[in-house]
């Protein structure tokens, strides 16, 4: 399988992309040069070969969802720059009408 220069141009012009000629025939070489890579794989014998989920085995690194204690309004807020009663003041974010 090869990729022609009328195929990359018209690839490019759905991309909304301008290349000269020299470009095209250097992407149409690049692009023919993946594919070329992808016949090889094609090549390998992969017969019994279970499909794999992960190459690499790894455990989650996310730690369990564990309720816990639940900290005062006081605790939650020690922190804030600003507070009004029990919660966070911010800044209006919205802009006036």
């Amino acid at each position: 399988m090869s990729v022609t220069i009328d195929e990359v141009r018209y690839i490019a012009e759905l991309a909304k992309l301008s290349f000269d000629d020299s470009q095209l025939r250097s992407l149409a070489d690049q692009m023919n040069e993946i594919l070329s890579h992808f016949d090889t794989l094609r090549s390998v014998d992969t017969e019994g070969v279970e499909p794999a989920f992960r190459t690499l085995r790894r455990k989650s690194v996310f730690r369990a969802d564990v309720v816990g204690e639940m900290l005062t309004s006081d605790e939650a807020l020690a922190n804030a720059p600003d507070r009004r009663g029990d919660h966070f003041q911010v800044p209006a974010f919205l802009p006036k009408p």
